[in-house]
């Protein structure tokens, strides 16, 4: 499912490099998902900087639609999240990311 996310992000927001990635899984009864949602629910969650169009992110969002309903996952059931960090807010190489050049 991890691989699956990856060739998402590749594929909706056109990046080669994905930065990290990780699965977390709950136990039953470790999680109260939305009403109506079945046994497969999935919440993904990404954290990304600003500055992407709707239409990228619709890209996105089709796209893990689809490599997700490889697993058997309803569209219904999958839930994503943009979490948009300014560059100045996260910090790579000991630096804010603001200042690493392109």
């Amino acid at each position: 499912m991890v691989e699956a996310v990856q060739r998402a992000l590749q594929t909706g927001l056109g990046i080669r490099d994905h930065g990290c990635i990780r699965l977390m899984e709950h136990d039953d009864g470790a999680m109260i998902a939305p009403q109506g949602k079945g046994p497969s629910y999935v919440m993904v969650e990404i954290t990304l900087f600003p500055g992407r169009s709707l239409e990228i992110k619709r890209r996105l969002y089709a796209a893990l639609v689809e490599e997700l309903g490889a697993f058997g996952v309803p569209a219904s059931d999958i839930q994503t999240v943009l979490i948009e960090v300014e560059p100045v807010n996260w910090g790579l190489q000991g630096i804010p990311a603001s200042e690493i050049g392109p």
